[in-house]
């Protein structure tokens, strides 16, 4: 008798490594697409939106891609700003969370 998936999946579970990529990366996508609802309810164009950040409209579609990895925080700080918010920057080291900016 063959197997079932789920009994495939038991069996080789992945590579943890890969598994935790791949879930960083689903978490930053659902970040970056708040940051759209909230430019499309501030009724803003990306196009606007680069503009007032002087920054290009691609940029702006990379940011709510989730593609921040190499965004600056002072650009972040404006994007934010710009649609009325405060950005807060924080550090994890173990159970304690400190907030930088």
């Amino acid at each position: 008798m063959g197997k079932t998936f789920d009994e495939i999946l038991k069996e080789r579970p992945g590579n943890p490594e890969r598994r935790a990529a791949f879930k960083e990366q689903m978490l930053a996508e659902v970040r970056a697409y708040k940051l759209r609802e909230l430019r499309e309810m501030m009724a803003l164009t990306q196009t606007d939106l680069a503009e007032t950040l002087e920054i290009s409209q691609k940029r702006v579609s990379e940011i709510e891609r989730g593609r921040v990895d190499f965004t600056k925080v002072d650009t972040l700080r404006r994007y934010v700003d710009a649609l009325g918010g405060t950005l807060k920057v924080s550090v994890q080291v173990g159970d304690e969370t400190y907030q930088i900016a």
